[in-house]
């Protein structure tokens, strides 16, 4: 059974930094590629970084130079870091994988960027 878990989300200051967690199970994790989204309140999701099984990754507009996605293979850990975050960065942050039949998703965590 596929099972992703975030953790990390928190009340930050603009342009502090945070970073995630997504610890997986249930599947061969070097085989997948991984990705995280988001959703602001009233907002749709949208896709924020992705990372392939090989290492390669690919973000949002919004967010390149200030987020780095990686990946720890024997860890089954995928990180999201979050700098120079904003107030349009909060949201609740989705870790994501697919497969051929469908795609998983973990409960989220909450991102909150305030002064």
């Amino acid at each position: 059974q596929v099972q992703l878990v975030e953790s990390g989300g928190d009340l930050v200051q603009p342009g502090g930094s945070l970073r995630l967690s997504c610890a997986a199970s249930g599947f061969t994790f070097r085989n997948y590629d991984m990705s995280w989204y988001r959703q602001a309140p009233g907002k749709e999701r949208e896709l924020v970084a992705s990372i392939t099984n090989s290492g390669s990754t690919n973000y949002a507009d919004s967010v390149k130079g200030r987020f780095t996605i990686s990946r720890i293979n024997t860890a089954n850990t995928v990180y999201l870091q979050m700098n120079s975050l904003k107030p349009e960065d909060t949201a609740v942050y989705y870790c994501n994988t697919e497969s051929w039949i469908r795609a998983y998703w973990g409960k989220g965590t909450l991102v909150t960027v305030s002064s």
